[in-house]
């Protein structure tokens, strides 16, 4: 029986997404949330009630303030994340940060050094990362099951149902298709590819209010690898990744949240699919690979906690960076469909 004592999170802001969260982290032996704080206190005090949580706060920096929150989750629109990471750094707290972790590279390098100063940990939290899922697919890439990895082509589409007023669609606020949809395809391409770019070339569809309702990508590799990133705010719901080895295939669906079978999780998780092809002939059959299923929410929330507790320096280095990378991508391939030409991506 584990002796560590669980994590104590406080919730910045009461977003749909953060119910979702604090839902599927109840009763957790790893992290246990606490507290929320919104702008609005009857609002706090609202969500406290619904989700049985001891404490409720007026104003983000009230519990930013209590010093027996030791980290916090922010699912703030994207144009906040930076600002309220750094805050919370600069309280001493550990920040679980929703994707995309920052609107371009400088704000992601900001909130790791943030975090470095006043040490502390901060964490970009894809769900789909955390996945068992997920590390059954490192698992075939790293055992070699398809050989060197040559292309990715990885997408994540979906229809914006009530655009009017939705911050997806508010280019101050951090919206567009590739913030919200792109920044999955491009986190897994990353972590197929292991490291940023050289260059991008991408084209976008543009809303009326100026932020991208499509995107779509290449990202080219110092080594002749290319990768393929498409996302978009007016499909239907489609999320699917192809890597290339030169021995073999593999394709996943990378769901954030994941049953066994379909119709056997109260909040509609579906199965993910995960499968690989062998061997370079055409007549080879893939086969289907079965992970342990669950909420992505639960999983980062855990993996977040052991990486605080354990304090795994190493491993804390290799997400910054890789976050930092995705931000630089993100940033690259913005820059490249409204200019309409490629872009180089900068080297730190």
């Amino acid at each position: 029986m584990s002796t560590v004592k669980p994590l104590r999170l406080g919730v910045l802001g009461c977003a749909n997404i953060a119910k979702q969260f604090v839902r599927d982290v109840a009763g957790s032996a790893a992290a246990q949330v606490l507290a929320v704080a919104s702008r609005d206190a009857t609002k706090a005090a609202e969500f406290a009630r619904t989700f049985a949580l001891p404490r409720h706060y007026g104003s983000y920096e009230a519990l930013l303030g209590d010093p027996e929150i030791e980290a916090v989750y922010v699912p703030l629109p994207n144009s906040l994340h930076a600002e309220w990471a750094i805050k919370a750094a600069e309280a001493g707290k550990h920040v679980l940060c929703e994707k995309p972790l920052a609107l371009n590279r400088a704000e992601a390098e900001a909130m790791f050094a943030a975090g470095r100063r006043h040490g502390v940990l901060v964490l970009e939290s894809y769900p789909y990362y955390f996945q068992p899922q997920t590390h059954d697919m490192l698992a075939l890439l790293h055992d070699g099951s398809i050989g060197e990895v040559r292309s990715i082509q990885a997408a994540f589409g979906f229809t914006l149902l009530s655009p009017v007023n939705n911050i997806r669609m508010q280019p101050g606020m951090g919206g567009g298709a590739l913030l919200d949809a792109g920044s999955y395809p491009a986190s897994l391409i990353r972590r197929v590819m292991g490291e940023a770019p050289v260059r991008v070339m991408a084209d976008a569809s543009w809303a009326d209010t100026g932020v991208d309702i499509s995107m779509a990508a290449t990202l080219y590799y110092a080594d002749g690898r290319r990768a393929q990133l498409s996302c978009a705010m007016n499909t239907a719901n489609h999320r699917r990744a192809t890597i290339v080895g030169s021995q073999g295939v593999i394709e996943t669906e990378y769901l954030n949240h994941t049953a066994i079978e379909a119709g056997d999780n109260p909040h509609g998780y579906l199965p993910s699919q995960l499968r690989v092809r062998r061997g370079i002939a055409f007549n080879i059959p893939f086969e289907e690979v079965r992970s342990a299923a669950g909420s992505g929410f639960l999983f980062a929330a855990e993996a977040f906690a052991k990486l605080v507790r354990e304090k795994n320096t190493a491993e804390i280095e290799r997400l910054a960076q890789a976050s930092i990378d995705i931000a630089a991508t993100l940033e690259a391939i913005s820059e490249s469909a409204r200019q309409g030409a490629p872009v180089v991506l900068g080297r730190a």
